[in-house]
């Protein structure tokens, strides 16, 4: 890895962990967002559990990210956890939610690049892509 691709690689790492760490605050308090949110996807039966257990997976991303033999796995969880966050945004929430302008969706979007760019910084480190990169 280069001098840049290390740079880029910490300074991408660093803004996913922020953004993924501050919504943490709002779903593992219960904010009205995260509830209307995780209502709306899984019934208020299981918004709890939904709001809950994505917190976790996004901590658990959060934390790897930040350790450097395993960013690969952070960025890889955050991105497929992102990716689930867009396509709700896209198919059941909106761009905008609760009049947030758009905000939640512009962090997933940002989560989203920056998490594809850490990957790709990484790809050599993949157990099955690495020899072949």
């Amino acid at each position: 890895m280069t001098t840049m691709e290390t740079y880029l690689s910490w300074a991408a790492r660093i803004v996913i962990a922020i953004i993924l760490l501050q919504t943490l605050f709002f779903k593992f308090t219960g904010a009205e967002e995260s509830k209307y949110i995780f209502s709306t996807l899984m019934g208020p039966e299981y918004e709890a559990v939904g709001r809950i257990g994505s917190g976790l997976i996004e901590l658990i991303a959060a934390v790897l990210l930040l350790i450097p033999s395993r960013a690969w796995l952070g960025a890889l969880i955050s991105l497929g956890t992102i990716s689930g966050a867009l396509l709700s945004h896209l198919t059941m929430l909106g761009i905008e939610v609760k009049g947030d302008g758009g905000l939640l969706f512009g962090l997933a979007v940002t989560v989203f690049v920056l998490s594809a760019v850490v990957l790709l910084i990484h790809r050599r480190e993949l157990p099955i892509l690495g020899q072949a990169f």
